[in-house]
């Protein structure tokens, strides 16, 4: 069925973005002046971010079969109007149509088509590791699918942590989705903390009552042991990959493992003996899913039922280290293994990130250039008879400010998601091949980053999108804006996977080991962060130890280099050379400050006092990393000249974007490039300067960088970021369609008002009758 795949179907110029697979039969005059203005071709960024020219038509062509099925299941237009208990209901729905059309159209038929980056083998047939289902599930532009950790942790662990006749009697089972599983971690009491989990899974052996070979007892000890926020746990999931505490044969604890967990029947879907799950309640957004918690009481599993590609069991409940330390390897792969797969969510958290913000971006600029206010005193005429001669939002200073450097991060962000989703897929590759090239420095170093990054990249991303609502002004405030919706939905990304005032200490204190062993002098672990992303770190760190200063560090560079020359603040590569000092300057006061600290007072309190600073260190390590990738990711593309879908001018208006948010990160953390004197005091209005030569570069091409991105309007949801600049009508149809006017009697009467507001009007209940005795006593 590669037929279905074909990109030659494009004859007629039909877009399948459109509902109707055609272009919009009108376009704002607004919307048509600003695509003429852009000095790119944006289809050719679009190629870029999918890959190809051909995979820009494949997934347009997949996004249409979601757009244009003729079943209706993926419509959202009822969205704002339904129950969380509907719409999670619908969203089962819209899963096992999308199924259908997969297996309809032979995706996963063939191993080739599965994603080959992996050492793990996927099945032939299965779908989840394609890049058609995942095209797909984007398409849907929905919550999250009550199924989605089945996919994006429950079959990975499995994948990575169980041996091979493990993988053989589960896998057929996830690909044919008769079981669906989850990744039971959280518990009520206990969240990052994974070391206080308090789940346990004891060994029993046969001798002692278990079942041939032995079993495992999962419970849940106590209140706070209860598993709790793991999505598809609540009513979708029937088993759970459960992170329990290891109890050997002997009653020694080894501390957390993998157990996959049955909760549900197979036939009738109704829970097993033992086990109590539910659904946790609304929250602000992703209420699609059905993030649950989950009780054991005495529940008995299979011995094998412990993941045991690393660890294992045996019958007589002897624990023992295997796979990677047989090879030679360190003995810890296990725990190596298992921190890549969960630091692989993060990695996928940071890259969806550029998503979201980009949607925000594309909503709030197209309104921008759409709305109108102000009297615009420099034009010479009407824009059309009888309108107000108005300016663009866009056009005010203060809205470029607000969104251009947010559509520039959206960016910046594309560029780091790609590159450490590549760098774990190498790490993990090279872990469950068994090698002993991944050093402790180098999984502590992707750590840091995808801390840093996850910390940085989600808080800026949920702050973007409300910035980008309240710039659409009182027309942001309404849900048929899309925006509500996005942020809501994109919130838990602050806190799921690490929460983000939580982070920064774990970057920190894998970044102070390279201070100390710049310190000691240990020339074999400085050796061993070569090609790490700390690596940069280095060289102005040894600079500042040389000067031997004090809190705050003071930078040995300064920007601009010579004096008075604004043109260094355009300077690409002088702007990363100031990023890499802001952060090891504010990496050597935290050190310092930590060190003064532990001389007065406890180890504990110390670091405690120390948090703010890792903070800031933290997001500098962040900015810095993204800025870094951004930057490279042109230079690669740069470099491959013909043979990229980026040509000269995108490559410039990227760059342009690369240096608006360099610029705009040094305007909002000024007061860190003012501390350790990067920056002088007086090179301010050459930085403002700056910022405003870029947005006025940056203009022109604002929505075709929007446009760039490829958003139908199905998948935006929007009546503000329509493609055809349609504004108005579209907030009036979504304002006719909403419950409450379709509800209403003849003659326009609203709901209440025969049970409750015509006794007011009509009943006279309000009345004021003057001379009657009353109840004011009584109040």
């Amino acid at each position: 069925m590669t037929s279905k795949f074909s990109t030659n179907t494009n004859t007629n110029n039909e877009d399948p973005r459109e509902p109707n697979n055609c272009p919009p039969l009108t376009l704002s005059p607004d919307l048509t002046t600003e695509r003429l203005k852009s000095s790119f071709n944006p289809l050719a960024i679009t190629n870029f971010i999918d890959g190809s020219a051909d995979a820009t038509s494949k997934r347009r062509l997949l996004e249409s079969w979601i757009i244009r099925d003729p079943t209706g299941v993926f419509s959202n237009d009822d969205n704002n109007y339904l129950h969380r208990s509907e719409r999670h209901t619908r969203a089962l729905a819209k899963f096992v149509r999308l199924v259908e059309l997969v297996r309809a159209a032979g995706v996963g038929g063939k191993k080739s088509n599965n994603t080959s980056s992996s050492s793990v083998n996927h099945l032939e047939g299965e779908i989840i590791a394609t890049p058609e289902f995942l095209t797909l599930v984007n398409a849907i532009s929905d919550d999250p699918f009550p199924t989605s950790l089945h996919w994006v942790m429950f079959v990975p662990n499995i994948l990575t942590l169980c041996d091979a006749e493990q993988q053989a009697q589960w896998l057929p089972l996830c690909r044919d989705w008769k079981m669906i599983g989850c990744y039971a971690q959280t518990e009520l009491g206990h969240g990052s903390n994974i070391r206080a989990l308090e789940t346990t899974a004891t060994f029993l052996k046969e001798s002692d009552g278990a079942a041939p070979g032995g079993e495992w007892v999962v419970n849940s000890p106590t209140l706070t042991s209860t598993k709790f926020w793991p999505g598809t746990l609540g009513k979708t999931a029937n088993h759970a990959m459960v992170i329990a505490r290891l109890i050997d044969g002997s009653g020694v604890d080894h501390g957390i493992h993998n157990f996959l967990v049955p909760l549900r029947s197979m036939e009738d879907h109704t829970l097993l003996p033992g086990v109590e799950t539910g659904d946790i309640g609304p929250k602000i957004g992703y209420n699609n899913m059905d993030n649950g918690f989950a009780r054991f009481e005495n529940v008995r599993i299979p011995r094998r039922n412990m993941a045991m590609r690393f660890a294992g069991v045996d019958e007589e409940g002897v624990y023992e280290k295997v796979g990677a330390k047989k090879k030679g390897g360190s003995g810890d792969a296990a725990s190596k293994v298992a921190y890549i797969t969960m630091m692989q969510v993060r990695a996928y958290i940071i890259h969806s990130s550029n998503d979201a913000l980009a949607m925000a971006c594309t909503i709030a600029i197209r309104y921008s250039t759409i709305r109108r206010q102000g009297y615009n005193a420099d034009a010479d005429k009407k824009r059309e008879e009888n309108a107000p001669n108005e300016i663009q939002v866009l056009d005010y200073r203060q809205q470029q400010y607000r969104l251009l450097p947010l559509l520039a991060a959206s960016y910046a962000i594309f560029f780091s998601g790609k590159h450490v989703l590549a760098r774990l897929k190498n790490i993990e590759n090279e872990l469950v091949s068994g090698s002993t090239a991944i050093t402790k420095t180098i999984v502590g170093d992707i750590h840091a980053t995808t801390s840093a990054l996850k910390s940085y990249a989600t808080a800026f991303t949920a702050d973007g999108i409300e910035d980008c609502r309240k710039a659409c002004g009182g027309h942001g405030f309404l849900v048929s804006s899309g925006l509500v919706e996005l942020s809501n939905t994109y919130l838990q990304s602050c806190t799921v996977e690490g929460d983000n005032y939580m982070l920064p200490q774990q970057v920190v204190k894998v970044l102070l080991k390279l201070v100390g062993a710049m310190q000691s002098g240990d020339a074999a672990l400085l050796k061993d962060h070569k090609g790490t992303d700390m690596e940069y770190l280095i060289a102005p760190l040894m600079t500042l130890m040389k000067q031997n200063g004090g809190v705050p560090n003071k930078s040995t560079f300064v920007l601009p280099t010579t004096n008075g020359n604004a043109r260094d603040f355009l300077d690409v590569s002088t702007i990363l050379k100031a990023f890499q000092h802001r952060s090891a300057c504010l990496l050597l006061d935290v050190a310092m400050q930590l060190a003064s600290n532990m001389a007065k007072s406890s180890a504990q309190q110390a670091w405690n006092d120390c948090l703010l600073g890792m903070t800031r260190a933290s997001r500098a390590h962040a900015s810095y990393i993204l800025l870094r990738d951004f930057y490279n990711g042109l230079k690669e593309e740069e470099n491959k000249s013909s043979a990229s879908c980026l040509g000269p001018n995108e490559i410039q208006v990227l760059s342009q974007c690369l240096t608006l948010l360099g610029l705009y990160w040094m305007d909002q953390y000024l007061e860190d490039f003012l501390q350790n004197q990067s920056i002088l005091t007086g090179s301010i209005p050459h930085l403002r300067q700056a910022i405003l030569d870029v947005m006025t570069k940056l203009r022109p091409d604002a929505v075709g960088l929007c446009d760039a991105r490829d958003y139908s309007d199905f998948r935006l949801k929007s009546a503000l970021g329509k493609f055809d600049g349609d504004v108005y009508p579209a907030i009036m149809e979504s304002a006719r369609r909403d419950p409450l006017n379709q509800k209403s009697a003849d003659g326009g009467v609203g709901m209440g008002y025969d049970e409750s507001l015509k006794k007011l009007i009509v009943g006279g209940i309000g009345e004021y009758k003057n001379g009657l005795s009353g109840t004011v006593s009584r109040l």
